[in-house]
C-alpha cells in the first residue's frame, strides 16, 4: 500500500535566507564567467537565467541524509543549463575544482550537457524534452516504494514544445505523483527565438498545465525565497509546476534578452564588464 504524500510542513527541514542566496548566486555567476574564459563557447546566458531556481532547489528544498548525501532527487532536464548545476556541485564538494577547470577539455569528465554516472547527476539530458519523463518515472518508483523522496525537475520553456513533455505531464497527473515538482525556466527564448513571438499558441501556460491536472504556481524566477515559499505552500495532492519568469543572461546588461549569448563566451573586455556588474549586484 502506498504511503500518504508528505505535507508541505514536513518538507520544511531548513529555512531559506535570501541574503545568503544572493551571495551564493553571485559566486556561481563569477565561477561560470571564469570557466567561460577557458573554453571557446558555453551556455552562459541559459545558466544565468536558472541560477536562482537551481540554488533554491539545492539550498532550500533538497533534504540531506545523516551522511550528507541528498535524500531527494534533482534532475536538470534543461541540459544546456548544466553549468549552474556543476558549480553548485563543486561548492557542495561533489565535483572537484579540477572537474570544472577541465570542463569540455581533453581528460575532463564534464561535457556541455549532464551525463549520468557523473557524481551528482541523476540522468543524461542532452536531448531536450526527455527530462520530465525520466523524473515522472523516478517519482512513480518512489511512490511505489512508499518513500517520501521528492523529485525536482528543472525544464526550459522551449522543452514544452515537445510532445514528450506533455505526455509526461499527463502521465504524472494520472499517477497522482504529488512527490513531483517541476520548474519551468520561462525566459521566453527557445535557442535564438522568442517563444512569445514565434510560438504564440504556447500561452497561456498556467491554464494549460492546470488542464493537465497539475497544481501551478507563478513566481519571479530570480527570487529564491519566492520559489522556496511557492513549493512550501503547495497542497501536495498532485504534481506541482512552478512557472518561473526569468531573464536570459540575468545579471549582465549586455547579455540580458540578447539571443547571441545563448552559446557564446565573452571576450576579455566583456568578461571584465560582466564581473563588474555582478559585483555591483545587478543580479
Amino acid at each position: 500500500m502506498s504511503q500518504p504524500s508528505p505535507t508541505p510542513a514536513s518538507r520544511r527541514t531548513n529555512s531559506f535566507d535570501p541574503s545568503l542566496a544572493r551571495e551564493r548566486c553571485r559566486r556561481y555567476r563569477r565561477r561560470i564567467l571564469d570557466i567561460s574564459q577557458q573554453v571557446s563557447a558555453l551556455h552562459v546566458a541559459p545558466a544565468f537565467s536558472c541560477t536562482e531556481i537551481t540554488d533554491a532547489i539545492y539550498h532550500g528544498l533538497m533534504r540531506r541524509e545523516a551522511d550528507g548525501s541528498f535524500r531527494d532527487v534533482f534532475l536538470m532536464s534543461k541540459g544546456h543549463g548544466c553549468m549552474i548545476q556543476y558549480v553548485i556541485l563543486e561548492e557542495q564538494g561533489i565535483l572537484s575544482r579540477q572537474d570544472l577547470d577541465l570542463y569540455c577539455k581533453r581528460g575532463g569528465r564534464l561535457g556541455a550537457h549532464p551525463d549520468f554516472g557523473t557524481p551528482g547527476i541523476a540522468a543524461s539530458t542532452g536531448s531536450l524534452g526527455h527530462g520530465l519523463g525520466i523524473a515522472t518515472g523516478q517519482a512513480c518508483a518512489e511512490k511505489l516504494k512508499g518513500s517520501d523522496v521528492a523529485v525536482y525537475c528543472l525544464l526550459s520553456d522551449g522543452e514544452f514544445q515537445e510532445g514528450s513533455t506533455w505526455e509526461a505531464m499527463m502521465m504524472a497527473a494520472n499517477l497522482n505523483l504529488a512527490n513531483l515538482v517541476a520548474f519551468m525556466d520561462n525566459n521566453d527564448f527557445s535557442g535564438l527565438e522568442r517563444m512569445s513571438e514565434g510560438h504564440k499558441a504556447f500561452y497561456p501556460l498556467a491554464e494549460k498545465a492546470r488542464s493537465f491536472g497539475w497544481e501551478v504556481a507563478e513566481v519571479d524566477g530570480h527570487d529564491g525565497a519566492a520559489i522556496f515559499d511557492a513549493v512550501m505552500a503547495r497542497r501536495a495532492d498532485r504534481p506541482l509546476l512552478v512557472l518561473c519568469k526569468t531573464v536570459k543572461g540575468k545579471g549582465v546588461s549586455f547579455m540580458e534578452h540578447v539571443p547571441i549569448w545563448h552559446y557564446r563566451s565573452p571576450n576579455a573586455a566583456e568578461y571584465q564588464q560582466a564581473l563588474a556588474e555582478i559585483e555591483r549586484g545587478r543580479a
